[in-house]
């Protein structure tokens, strides 16, 4: 079974606010072999509005 590179955990949740970063750091989960489980989750703290991505490693 392989493994996520650099002692990355198999299963991750992704945060913070909705915006190009937080869309990289996705899109390089996804490079790097994960792939999204389910949806995201989405609030609003009053001044913008942050994402939870959950990824699993797929071996």
């Amino acid at each position: 079974m392989s493994t996520p590179p650099d002692g990355l955990p198999v299963y991750r949740v992704l945060t913070g606010p909705d915006d190009a970063a937080f869309c990289r750091r996705v899109s390089e989960a996804l490079d790097m072999g994960y792939r999204l489980h389910e949806g995201p989750a989405v609030t609003f703290d009053g001044e913008r509005v942050i994402v939870a991505q959950a990824v699993v490693w797929v071996d």
